[in-house]
């Protein structure tokens, strides 16, 4: 860690098994000293083993006590919770000092009593989608031992372009020890939400489908508008309109045809987001935010389809016009 910690562009390194999003790790029975839990509310508490510099490196909060230090390795039995389980054990109770016993723990045989030392934010370790899981963390440092796994770097600069400098360094001080795989936290994000991301690639590819399909079916008809009325607008030109009058008018049945689809369009659109709502739950939509944005897109859209025909509008001839058939 301390290696890790001196390659320029890092400013922490730590350990830790697992890492969010990673999955599911330790889990165990836990009894709180004071708390009378009914049976049936009973859950497998997951359990991460992190080393000192854990939750700073991962931008994890520390909302009361303190972290992991090395000398935890000579007392091990202490304990860092999360935000979900001090809610639930202690509600408004100061839980730092009081004891947490474990027991059901993969690969310990005994039940084991921990102090919490501090309470953490909450962090999803298995689904992004679910709401947090009572946790706690313990050392990963134990008696000469380490139980974590995962090594975890925070960056000043782009990750990606640091890999070869932590091999070299893993190399050099963990001879033989493999690198199986290196991932960003932002990739491992992104590769949780892939329903979500193709969902929102599909509805953005067919937004913009149909963006296009009515500004070309609004240009058709402008432009079939302004083949009929080459007479009228030939003689509001010889009585003295001027171009940007006959290009107000066009923009002006452009601006009232898209007001017409608004209106009906818009509850639609307010009747479809429940359908939408029920294929993705949990999605909070702004109340007016994505109505007046796609409002305005089709105001654009309108007006540059309606640009062609109202320029070509304002250039008639008042003398040809009036012979147009």
């Amino acid at each position: 860690m301390d290696q890790l910690g001196r390659i320029p562009g890092v400013r922490s390194a730590s350990l830790g098994g697992p890492t969010p999003l990673q999955g599911a790790g330790a889990s165990g029975m836990g009894t709180v000293d004071g708390f009378q839990e009914r049976p049936e509310d009973r859950r497998w508490i997951s359990i991460t083993y992190v080393a000192p510099r854990y939750f700073e490196t991962l931008g994890i909060p520390l909302l009361v006590g303190r972290g992991f230090r090395f000398e935890d390795e000579a007392q091990p039995n202490v304990a860092i919770i999360n935000q979900t389980f001090a809610r639930y054990y202690f509600a408004d109770r100061n839980p730092i000092g009081k004891h947490v016993t474990l027991e059901h723990v993969t690969g310990v045989a005994q039940a084991r009593s921990y102090e919490i030392v501090g309470v953490s934010g909450d962090a999803n370790y298995m689904d992004i989608r679910e709401p947090a899981r009572r946790a706690i963390y313990l050392p990963a440092f134990r008696t000469g031992r380490v139980v974590a796994q995962n090594l975890l770097i925070r960056t000043k600069i782009n990750p990606e372009g640091m890999a070869a400098d932590v091999s070299r360094t893993v190399a050099a001080v963990l001879p033989g020890i493999p690198i199986v795989w290196m991932i960003t936290l932002a990739d491992q994000i992104d590769a949780s939400i892939v329903p979500e991301r193709l969902v929102a690639t599909l509805s953005g590819f067919f937004a913009a489908l149909g963006a296009l399909l009515a500004g070309i079916g609004l240009y058709g008809l402008l432009a079939y508008t302004v083949a009929r009325r080459t007479n009228e607008i030939g003689i509001r030109i010889a009585l003295g309109a001027t171009p940007r009058d006959v290009t107000w008018l066009i923009l002006r049945d452009a601006l009232a045809t898209v007001t017409a689809g608004l209106i009906l369009g818009v509850p639609m659109v307010i009747f479809g987001q429940s359908i939408a709502l029920s294929i993705i739950p949990g999605v909070v939509i702004p109340a007016a935010t994505p109505f007046a944005i796609a409002t305005l897109g089709i105001i654009m859209v309108a007006l540059f389809a309606a640009y062609l025909p109202a320029r070509c509008a304002a250039r008639i001839e008042p003398l040809e016009a009036v012979r147009h058939e």
